[in-house]
């Protein structure tokens, strides 16, 4: 396969100047928020940029502060561009684990946008379980402007969710850690136990679900 990158090419659109050029008008990145966290969906983005776009104000959402990933995801909604989000949910991370979870969010996300691409970027190791041209970059969030903000997609939306769900079960405080394995969560836990969005199958959780050990 031909190098996505060349040595002519910087900065983080190099990837997808190098695929129009090659003949892919529709560059999809896809990223996914929530692999560690002990409760809650795993959510991913999907996003198309167009390729006159200001793609130096997308980068890593990890990188970002909320206030500042709030006011690109607006950004992103305004510019009218395809955005797909895709979900998987507690119960589906625990039947299939957490990594064919997080790639059926990303492929969900991709389906959910409103015009298909022709070929996608995926931040990680692994590509989407989908029969599009697709390209998987570790650490993609700093190497695609695309990635970066699917990233950004996935995240906000993800936050959103928990911030639903602490109005559901405001006893575990999902507002202030998102279902992250933080040192409050944990005790929480211990204390108690799960609900019925925490991953049962994680470590942290299934050690406390009612009748766990027993014979």
């Amino acid at each position: 396969m031909t190098p996505l990158f060349g040595s002519v090419r910087v900065g983080t659109f190099a990837c997808e100047q190098g695929l129009a050029e090659r003949g892919y008008e529709a560059v999809a990145g896809v990223d996914e928020a929530g692999r560690g966290p002990l409760a809650g969906p795993v959510v991913a983005g999907a996003v198309i940029l167009p390729v006159d776009c200001r793609y130096d104000q997308f980068k890593d959402s990890k990188k970002l502060s909320p206030q500042v990933r709030e006011k690109l995801f607006f950004v992103l909604q305004d510019m009218g561009i395809p955005v797909g989000v895709g979900i998987a949910s507690p119960a589906e991370i625990d039947l299939i684990n957490i990594l064919q979870a997080s790639l059926l969010a990303m492929k969900r996300a991709v389906l959910a946008l409103s015009c298909q691409p022709d070929y996608i970027l995926v931040d990680g190791k692994f590509k989407v379980p989908m029969g599009l041209p697709q390209q998987a970059l570790v650490k993609g969030e700093s190497k695609s402007a695309s990635i970066a903000a699917a990233s950004i997609i996935a995240k906000v939306s993800r936050d959103r969710l928990m911030l639903q769900y602490h109005q559901q079960f405001p006893e575990y405080h999902f507002d202030r850690h998102k279902g992250y394995p933080t040192a409050l969560h944990r005790r929480i836990i211990k204390q108690i136990g799960p609900c019925e969005i925490h991953r049962q199958t994680f470590k942290g959780v299934r050690e406390f679900i009612a009748g766990a050990g027993k014979t």
